[in-house]
This record gives C-alpha cells, sequence and structure tokens, in this order.
C-alpha cells in the first residue's frame, strides 16, 4: 500500500475524527464522511486522495467510542491509520472495520511523505526519505480480518475468531 502521508498531532479525539455536530448524519455515511477530521485539519475531507495516510503521535483516536470515527476515515480512502499510540478502542474499532491501525514510531515522517506499509512483514517505507520503519508484526488472525475487509467478513468466512 503506497499513499501521501496527512500529519496529526497527539490525542486527536474521536470528536475531531468526526464532529458530534453532524451525527445527525450517521445514518448517511457518505455525507458524514465530508466532514473527516475537519476540526483538526480543514482541508483534509476535499484534500484527501484514496490510498493516503493518517500519521499520527500519541493516542490518536481518544475519548468517546464513536465507531463511526475509523468507519469515515475508511470511507474516504485512507489506507492506514499510523500513530505511536491509539485509544484502545478506537484501535479495535479499526481492525474490526478492516481498516489497519499500525503502531510505530512516526517521528521521521513529514507532511506528504510518500509511505509505502507491507503489513505482513512489519515495516513502513517513507519512500521519500529512504527510511524503513518497523512494527510488530500482527497476529494471523488480525492480519486475516484486515484482509478480509472488517470481522464481520472474516466471521462469515471462518465462522469463528480462530484461523484454521
Amino acid at each position: 500500500m503506497s499513499g501521501r502521508a496527512w500529519i496529526f498531532k497527539d490525542n486527536i479525539s474521536t470528536d475531531e475524527i468526526c464532529p458530534g455536530r453532524y451525527m445527525s448524519l450517521r445514518s448517511n455515511l457518505p455525507e458524514l464522511a465530508k466532514h473527516t477530521l475537519e476540526d483538526a485539519r480543514k482541508e483534509f475531507p476535499s484534500e484527501v486522495k484514496t490510498g493516503d495516510f493518517v500519521v499520527a503521535g500519541k493516542n490518536f483516536g481518544m475519548g468517546s467510542s464513536r465507531e463511526h470515527a475509523p468507519i469515515i476515515i475508511k470511507m474516504c480512502g485512507v489506507n492506514a491509520v499510523i500513530a505511536l499510540s491509539f485509544a484502545r478502542i478506537f484501535y479495535r474499532n479499526c481492525i474490526n472495520i478492516g481498516l489497519p491501525a499500525i503502531i510505530c514510531d512516526t517521528s521521521s515522517i513529514s507532511e506528504g511523505d510518500q509511505l509505502d506499509l507491507d503489513i505482513s512483514k512489519g515495516f513502513v517505507i517513507n519512500l521519500t526519505k529512504g527510511n524503513e520503519m518497523h512494527f510488530p508484526r500482527m497476529s494471523k488472525t488480525m492480519e486475516a480480518i484486515l484482509q478480509g475487509g472488517g470481522l464481520i467478513p472474516y466471521v462469515e468466512k471462518y465462522g469463528d475468531l480462530l484461523l484454521a
């Protein structure tokens, strides 16, 4: 997966990702996605491109367990969210919907850098700067959930959470 980096600060909340004032649109996800991360970066919803990456510091997705937050990030075409750390519930919600949430050192990534992500090998390559960042490999089950498009398609295919 390759794309451009969008840089966000530490402690981005689910309300910054999916502003509460638009939750009346919660049953119209394409419309809600037009407001993704606009409180953190006004230009993000109109300028994000399919294949881009959200890159952040610590505690991305903190706050309420607003399930719409990772859904609308994914709807924007984002390849993955890469952060130094995630709020636990946000991280799990990402995996459940098939949006890779990668925990790795993001300090060498700058706005607009071109990144390449290989989940199965556990690395992010900064193509702009020529450096590689490693991250712990996910379990085979988590990789299968992501490859399958999320938890529901995975369970529909395998019938449970154990890989054969």
